[in-house]
């Protein structure tokens, strides 16, 4: 965890949330918030993925939130196989949204988070507020029911995934029309290629600026 984390606690429908939170140099443009990947199998919110985009979005600018879901670390309640999760990530955007006065929402998650985030956005679409972008890692296509995510979500996906096989990503990717970028030689948690990762994303935000220059 970077030594500039904050660790707090918001409300939630089953209990307290716990939440890292990393803040930019100077006034956030946006909330990015973070989905750590499946907690029934270790996954929680210090997870290195999960660590490495908080990282890269608070150098972009947004304020990092990473909650820990629920039964994990000093969040309380039980595993609810996405359901309660999906409501606790939307208390947890809206708390933090509110508290700091920020409008743009980033979301960006790692494996079972993806899943979670998938419907998160979708929510948040049908609320006529979608999230500005997402990046979707290790997405749990063929695992959960991932939903489907705006055009210009990021999706980065290991070549060698044997936990989250690549072609069940592109076949869901494939009814979105949805690019998939794959991580040569990269496992399903992404050992020495975590860098890929951070240059991804930094990328896509370039390129974004780039368009909006030109437009």
């Amino acid at each position: 965890m970077n030594t500039s984390t904050r660790l707090i606690k918001l409300a939630g429908a089953a209990g307290h949330i716990e939440v890292a939170i990393d803040q930019p140099a100077g006034t956030p443009r946006g909330l990015a918030l973070v989905a750590h990947p499946h907690p029934l199998y270790g996954g929680t919110l210090d997870n290195k993925v999960t660590q490495t985009l908080a990282r890269v979005l608070v150098q972009l600018g947004y304020l990092a939130a990473r909650p820990n879901f629920r039964g994990v670390g000093a969040t309380e309640g039980e595993h609810d196989a996405g359901r309660g999760e999906i409501d606790d990530t939307l208390s947890v955007i809206d708390q933090l949204r509110a508290e700091h006065g920020l409008r743009e929402t980033v979301l960006a998650g790692f494996s079972f988070g993806t899943y979670v985030l998938s419907h998160v956005a979708a929510r948040l679409t049908e609320r006529g507020e979608p999230p500005r972008r997402m990046v979707l890692v290790g997405t749990a296509a063929g695992k959960w029911e991932v939903a489907p995510v705006p055009a210009n979500t990021l999706v980065i996906h290991g070549e060698l995934d044997d936990t989250i096989r690549l072609q069940a990503v592109l076949d869901w990717a494939r009814l979105q029309d949805l690019p998939v970028v794959v991580i040569p030689g990269a496992d399903h948690f992404f050992h020495r290629k975590l860098t890929h990762i951070k240059q991804l994303v930094l990328g896509a935000w370039l390129g974004e600026r780039l368009d909006d220059a030109k437009a």
